[in-house]
């Protein structure tokens, strides 16, 4: 199997949280001229939909609880009235309900993720990406597979970026986030400008309250629990794996990109 610029349509990068997978990402949208698609950029993007429109009222009344789902979206949309106005319903709906789950601390079910991914996906002819956090679980892998399948695309490959428990650990804690442009570093292997300040934008460069260890180590026993079968389930159908290290004896770029290119060549 030979990866070609140009002709690859879609790659999954997989990984623990933590791992070190925008590295690899990067590589990935440089090499072969795609774009990145995350599911944090598609929630925050249907959420600044909804968030924009500007009603003020409780969205918790568009959900049926008895029902344990939302009321038909003709009554949603006849419920945010004039606020509709100048912007894509749609849009506007998958980011409500979103924000209801959210706000709400119940899990997104995958029927809302799938919608989310879905429409986003779209905008792109359902090619031409690299997917970040999608699929999470089973039934998005297999509405993803079935999703390309019917639209003429495909998935080429899936990039796993592995590592151990306690490496991922440490390196999290370590990393910071650039709150602009969303560079990531790494205070000792990837450090920011005098230890604070992003190289790219001059902004100062931030722990996400998430990285803590605790919360670190849950992620983890989600991505086996939930992720190692939505990645088997696409491998069940023909979708190779090209397996590359979390940690490398030298974190250079020129090392990253190394490594990935030589596990691709070795599908």
């Amino acid at each position: 199997m030979t990866l070609e610029k140009g002709k690859v349509q879609n790659i999954l990068v997989m990984g623990k949280s933590g791992a070190g997978k925008q590295p690899r990402i990067d590589v990935l949208v440089d090499e072969f001229g795609l774009e990145q698609l995350s599911t944090g950029n598609i929630f925050r993007d249907y959420l600044g939909q909804y968030t924009a429109i500007g009603f003020e009222g409780d969205i918790a009344q568009f959900f049926d609880e008895a029902r344990d789902a939302f009321v038909a979206d003709d009554e949603i949309r006849a419920g945010l009235g004039d606020k509709l106005t100048g912007h894509d319903a749609d849009g506007v709906l998958l980011g409500l309900k979103a924000k209801y789950f959210m706000e709400s601390g119940k899990f997104v079910p995958d029927s809302i993720t799938n919608a989310l991914f879905e429409s986003f996906f779209a905008r792109s002819g359902y090619k031409g990406m690299v997917l970040d956090g999608y699929p999470r679980t089973p039934d998005q892998s297999a509405f993803l597979q079935g999703l390309v399948e019917g639209k003429g695309t495909k998935l080429d490959a899936i990039v796993l970026v592995d590592g151990e428990n306690d490496a991922i650990v440490a390196r999290t804690i370590g990393r910071r986030i650039c709150p602009d442009c969303k560079k990531v570093f790494h205070l000792e292997f990837k450090p920011p400008r005098d230890g604070k300040l992003c190289t790219e934008c001059g902004a100062e460069v931030i722990l996400r309250s998430d990285d803590s260890e605790e919360k670190i180590k849950s992620r983890l026993q989600e991505f086996q629990d939930k992720a190692v079968p939505a990645m088997d389930a696409l491998t069940a159908k023909g979708i190779p794996v090209a397996t590359v290290p979390g940690n490398l004896p030298v974190f250079t770029d020129e090392a990253v990109r190394a490594s990935v290119m030589e596990a691709l060549e070795k599908l």
